[in-house]
């Protein structure tokens, strides 16, 4: 058990599972995009460069979650979940509705479903778990006082 004045561990649990998940799907999407950019870029730019942010908001949110108990990644890991199921409603969305567009798959096509709809899950499972537990705020005078 933790006193007051040792900070309590954030990455246990639910919150290890997702680094764990969020840093596989970085690693998917990042081999994923290069992939599809060296080989066959002007086949579907639009999908293959969505392939590639996606790559980089699943890295982003990777470090940002593991360095979420300082104040600012903390912002950073909300802006990067938020910005990805954004990504994931808007482009899942746009795949099926004009597939066209998609002449081949990003990781967010139609929701994720390449990746058994783990990107469309994961931004809310990040935000609830950001939402559980924000980074405690040493208050200097407090500390002052304890000592």
């Amino acid at each position: 058990m933790s006193s007051p004045s040792t900070p309590r561990r954030r990455m246990t649990g639910i919150g290890r599972v997702l680094v764990v998940v969020y840093g596989i799907l970085a690693l998917g999407a990042t081999g994923r995009s290069l992939v599809q950019i060296i080989e066959r870029f002007d086949h579907a730019p639009l999908a293959f460069t969505l392939s590639a942010a996606s790559a980089v908001v699943y890295i982003l949110a990777t470090l940002a979650l593991v360095f979420s108990a300082s104040p600012a990644w903390y912002r950073v890991a909300w802006v990067a979940i938020l910005f990805e199921m954004v990504g994931v409603l808007s482009v899942g969305t746009l795949s099926l509705v004009r597939p066209d567009l998609f002449p081949e798959a990003t990781v967010w096509s139609e929701y994720g479903i390449g990746y058994l709809l783990v990107p469309l899950v994961l931004p809310f499972l990040g935000l609830w778990w950001l939402l559980t537990h924000k980074p405690v705020v040493a208050d200097a005078s407090a500390q002052a006082v304890v000592r």
